[in-house]
């Protein structure tokens, strides 16, 4: 037998598993490529040689009006050597360099419709010099997807998308989008288009991709960067570009387990994605499996990824819980089973996600006996005044985000033949949404055997919500 450690609430839960269990740490079992001791040089040379594109020095000048959009506290680092800290200075200074006045840049964070990033969050995420050049002279905002006062609708896109995008972003003679190039199971990988299809639009354009019709198709599941969600993503970026009459200028970082730079990229989106995600697909899809597994163990720390409650609100907890079939279903058995060890003590903190738990209450009432059935009141949420002004003045998500998770929290009901929570405090939360609930790791594997067999293949997931997911395969398969 072996002792593994599981991410519980604050601390760790230990659970005795097999000697025949695999245990998968990102970084770890398989190391990453390496990464950019100093991403500095690299930085600079992918924004003097830009992919399918003009460099700055020649796309603007004096007068120009320069828009920089750099993602939230979600992903990317917050080290000194983060991508954003390195190529945001880069990419002013060469606005700055070519005559445009300083005053003329903005800085807009992408939060989309996750929570506004405040002050110090925003500090953290650029570093001293870039937040005390431009904070103070109101240079740096967070992106209001409610505020039509800086909103354009460009009508509907190729794949019949509704596309709203922030107004001084479409009018700025230069807009340069700071993306990653990370492990998503949203699509395969953040960065590029999907930079821009989510976090500088509004809630309609994210209900053409973050709802059932396009994440319960068969090419969501496993994670593809050929999906539809993708080409959505795709579609409504390039719908931008031609509206506004311009490319964005995109400077992506390919990043490892510890958010560090592998490579960079700057340019075109279309030109530039098929390179930047060949030199991800390195890092992100491991062929490594040698056997399916019939059941597959991690544990979920109370704070992660969207915020504190992410491992305790049961929304996004089945969200969570979906991330990771849909990240690994093609090492996975038909009808699998799912043990997780939460503390699920009916915390959603009802101030970052004001909409989670009337979502919740409804999904036990009014007929609604799966959760694509919620989707229908997704318009009536997103539409509430109340809900709508904590997003736009309380740091609460939006409304419309639970709906987008919800419709990633039923994956796991289409894949799995049980999911087991380990250690709930108040397992009726659990139960709430489908799930089965066992005092131990001991039992809930037990209990699985009538699923699985006596002796079923495990995978154990420990730290994953701790580290930048990949993508398992099993051994000679390819992306």
């Amino acid at each position: 037998m072996k002792t593994v450690d599981f991410e519980y609430g604050e601390g760790l839960m230990s659970a005795r598993l097999p000697d025949s269990a695999d245990v998968f740490v990102p970084g770890e079992t398989v190391p990453d490529p390496d990464f950019l001791p100093d991403p500095i040089p690299a930085t600079k040379k992918a924004i003097l040689n830009p992919i399918g594109m003009d460099t700055i020095s020649k796309l603007v000048k004096k007068g120009s009006k320069v828009v920089i959009i750099f993602p939230d506290r979600v992903k990317g680092g917050f080290q000194e050597t983060s991508h954003r800290k390195v190529s945001i200075p880069i990419a002013i200074e060469e606005c700055l360099s070519a005559g445009v006045k300083k005053k003329d840049i903005c800085l807009i964070c992408s939060n989309g419709l996750h929570r506004k990033n405040t002050k110090e969050e925003i500090h953290a995420i650029l570093g001293d010099k870039v937040f005390n050049d431009f904070w103070y002279t109101n240079q740096i905002y967070n992106h209001d997807s409610e505020d039509w006062g800086n909103l354009v609708d460009l009508g509907r896109d190729r794949m019949g998308s509704k596309v709203i995008m922030n107004k001084e972003v479409f009018e700025a003679d230069l807009s340069i989008l700071i993306g990653h190039v990370l492990g998503n199971p949203y699509g395969g990988y953040s960065g590029g288009y999907k930079h821009c299809a989510t976090g500088i639009t509004n809630w309609e354009c994210i209900s053409a991709h973050h709802v059932p019709d396009c994440m319960h198709r068969a090419d969501f599941t496993p994670v593809s960067a050929k999906s539809q969600m993708r080409q959505k993503f795709d579609a409504i970026g390039r719908h931008m570009e031609e509206k506004m009459g311009k490319k964005f200028f995109a400077i992506d970082a390919v990043l490892d387990t510890k958010q560090r730079q592998i490579a960079v990229y700057a340019g075109y989106c279309t030109e530039m994605q098929p390179i930047s995600f060949e030199q991800a697909d390195k890092r992100t899809y491991i062929p490594w499996a040698e056997k399916k597994y019939d059941i597959m163990m991690f544990g979920m720390p109370q704070n992660f990824h969207y915020g504190n409650g992410h491992g305790t609100n049961p929304l996004l907890m089945l969200q969570a819980i979906s991330a990771n079939i849909i990240r690994h279903k093609r090492v996975m058995s038909d009808n699998c089973v799912v043990i997780v060890s939460s503390i699920c003590n009916g915390y959603f903190h009802d101030e970052e996600f004001p909409s989670y738990r009337p979502v919740y209450e409804l999904f036990q009432t009014n007929y609604n006996n799966e959760l694509p059935d919620l989707n229908k009141y997704g318009e009536y949420f997103a539409r509430d005044q109340e809900f709508i002004d904590k997003y736009r003045f309380n740091y609460g998500y939006h409304p419309f985000h639970a709906f987008s998770m919800i419709s990633c929290g039923h994956i796991a009901e289409m894949h799995c033949s049980a999911i087991y929570i380990v250690g709930a405090y108040e397992p009726g939360f659990a139960r709430g949404m489908g799930m089965k609930c066992k005092a131990t790791f001991e039992g809930a594997l037990k209990d699985a055997g009538k699923y699985v067999g006596s002796e079923p293949n495990i995978l154990a997931l420990p730290r994953t919500f701790r580290t930048a997911g990949v993508h398992l395969m099993m051994k000679g398969e390819s992306v």
